[in-house]
């Protein structure tokens, strides 16, 4: 079953660019990458721009708003994401665990859906 694992986390919680914490944050992201392609789980993942890069649509009465930054007011942003392809959600928790911004953010794990399952 393939899950996506979305990345948040509030701007004022991350470890800040250039310094030694934000070095190793991203050395354990490098690391969870590689564990999840060994382990052959990985099917995409990506980080995010800056969410003020951000641009929102929707249609209303028929009539397309758009809209600067994510619709969402949160204290935190997406910031990236993997997929993974595991066998149920015990494993999608199991490699959420490793992901660094679950020590200072939220990792939100939710199963993709399946729009043919007689092709599984």
């Amino acid at each position: 079953m393939k899950y996506m694992l979305l990345l948040y986390a509030a701007p004022d919680k991350e470890p800040a660019y250039g310094t030694p914490e934000f070095d190793d944050m991203m050395e354990a992201f490098a690391a969870t990458s590689e564990t999840f392609k060994n382990d052959g789980v990985l099917v995409g993942g990506e980080g995010l721009q800056d969410v003020e890069t951000a641009t929102s649509l929707r249609i209303k009465a028929g009539k397309v708003e758009i809209m600067d930054g994510p619709f969402a007011e949160t204290r935190e942003h997406l910031g990236g994401y993997y997929v993974v392809d595991v066998a149920d959600l015990d494993s999608a928790l199991k490699y959420a665990e490793m992901i660094p911004i679950a020590h200072f953010g939220t990792v939100e794990i939710r199963p993709l859906l399946d729009y043919d399952p007689a092709d599984g």
